[in-house]
């Protein structure tokens, strides 16, 4: 799995004009990405990592300062873009594969504490962000 965290000091994400979720307050923007090797191991791992990352001012965790999480899947972290000018999607999982995953991220978040907010799997969504710092930082878990 894969994720983008941004600082944020509000974040929001909206699917046909509603907004869909939403933080107003300190806290991480979370774009998740899920590839096909991934489990509910590697879900667990990467939503620990991000619970626990001391990015918040005065090098304070989620966990540390009950900051809430905006995530919001993305498939195209796994884009590759070596070749040519068209990404190749090949290393996303596909919907069926990725969704459990994201849900998996999102209740391990959960069951450690912490106020989750979340986009809609799948849907064209719209995201905004005040990136604070600005800190933005593209987390890699494995097995």
């Amino acid at each position: 799995m894969r994720a983008v965290v941004q600082r944020v000091s509000s974040a929001s994400v909206s699917v046909d004009g509603e907004v869909v979720g939403a933080i107003d307050e300190p806290g991480l923007l979370v774009l998740i990405g899920v590839t096909h090797t991934d489990t509910p191991a590697v879900a667990d791992k990467l939503a620990d990592k991000t619970w626990r990352l001391r990015i918040l001012p005065g090098e304070v965790s989620c966990a540390d300062a009950g900051a809430p999480l905006l995530v919001v899947s993305q498939f195209t972290l796994y884009a590759d873009t070596r070749k040519g000018r068209r990404p190749s999607w090949a290393a996303a999982a596909p919907g069926p594969v990725s969704e459990p995953l994201v849900k998996a991220y999102i209740d391990a978040l959960s069951s450690r504490g912490a106020r989750v907010a979340t986009g809609r799997f799948g849907a064209m969504m719209e995201v905004s962000g005040v990136n604070s710092g600005p800190v933005t930082l593209i987390l890699d878990v494995d097995a």
